[in-house]
């Protein structure tokens, strides 16, 4: 039998263990506390998920790798084709270089003269004014976006009138949208500012980015239920506070995925628009003039094409960044709730 003492509020039951079952079962969860205090502090917290994510990155990275250099071994060499039309490519030197030819090109001057950059400083010279010019493009598409979504929030028939032309937009081909807007941008001029080609780029790289900006916040804003909504109806909160206490936090989960899409969006915007208008400085340009030379090698040409992929996943941990930081602000009670101020008082 068990004998246990009297509780008290500060040292909590003692038991006095003789044998019986219960006394096994308090042994076993102590031992579960021991493993569980003993177990490093970083396990099961956000950070070992990350940490599993960057290996299944890395490892993703080296299969692809390994497919690459597999099919570049036993594949055919006029190429793979179903019905006529090629559908797999050529498995040869031009076509599909080694995975090493292509790293080791980085090092290579991209002309043979004195004091000429090498392929991988101008690779990212490129990367570098390819993300100026799509983070500038995904700051007004997410003002434009969120904007839109608190309209279309705000009021029934801005949804129903709106919602239709912002779905439409995206159907609009960017390769012809793209020399029309560079052709209006080059006739404009606000005061003593005049329109440069590379905010042409950005406006095109806003276009793309606004959409899934404007379509996420939306489901959030829209996310309350009635209940929670009418519990701020009972403290007599207005729109605005309802908007800034309730549905723009519940917008959270909601608006984190659309900037990853967003940022996506932007970097392609702004590499399409450059190919189509023939901005100089991007990647965009960088793949039309390696392009010219990937008929005797094309290892230059999948170099920009990696650094407009790089260019991509910076942007993406970027939204990462914003995330870590939202997370740790709630997690510190950064968005403790604050009372409401009744109307009138």
């Amino acid at each position: 039998m068990t004998r246990a003492t009297p509780t008290s509020p500060t040292t909590g039951p003692d038991i006095v263990a003789s044998g019986g079952p219960a006394s096994a079962a308090t042994g076993g969860a102590s031992a579960r506390h021991d493993v569980a205090a003993a177990a490093p502090a970083w396990a099961g917290s956000p950070w070992r998920e990350r940490l599993r994510r960057v290996l299944l990155a890395v490892a993703a990275l080296v299969l692809l790798c390994a497919v690459w250099e597999l099919y570049r071994a036993v594949g055919p060499t006029d190429g793979g084709r179903l019905f006529g039309v090629p559908v797999l490519p050529r498995a040869t030197d031009t076509a599909m270089p080694h995975t090493w030819d292509i790293v080791a090109q980085l090092g290579e001057k991209e002309v043979r003269t004195a004091g000429s950059d090498t392929v991988g400083v101008a690779v990212a010279k490129a990367m570098w004014f390819s993300l100026r010019v799509a983070f500038a493009g995904l700051v007004v598409g997410v003002v434009v976006g969120v904007l839109l979504a608190v309209a279309m929030a705000r009021l029934r028939i801005v949804e129903r009138g709106l919602l239709p032309y912002v779905i439409a937009s995206q159907t609009v081909p960017l390769v012809a949208l793209a020399p029309l807007v560079a052709g209006w941008g080059g006739k404009l001029q606000l005061g003593s500012l005049e329109w440069e080609r590379w905010m042409s780029v950005s406006m095109i790289a806003a276009y793309l980015a606004f959409f899934p900006v404007a379509v996420g916040m939306l489901r959030g804003l829209q996310s309350p239920g009635p209940n929670a909504v009418e519990l701020m109806r009972s403290y007599a909160a207005s729109w605005w506070q309802t908007l800034l206490r309730l549905r723009l936090p519940a917008s959270v989960p909601f608006l984190l995925p659309a900037l990853r899409l967003a940022a996506a969006s932007a970097v392609i915007g702004a590499i399409v628009a450059e190919i189509s208008t023939g901005t100089r400085g991007g990647i965009g340009r960088l793949i039309i003039d390696y392009s010219q030379s990937a008929s005797s090698d094309a290892s230059r040409l999948y170099d920009a094409v990696l650094g407009a992929a790089v260019a991509g996943l910076l942007f993406a941990g970027l939204i990462s960044l914003v995330e870590l930081a939202l997370t740790w602000r709630r997690r510190h009670g950064g968005g403790r709730a604050r009372p409401i101020r009744k109307v009138g008082t």
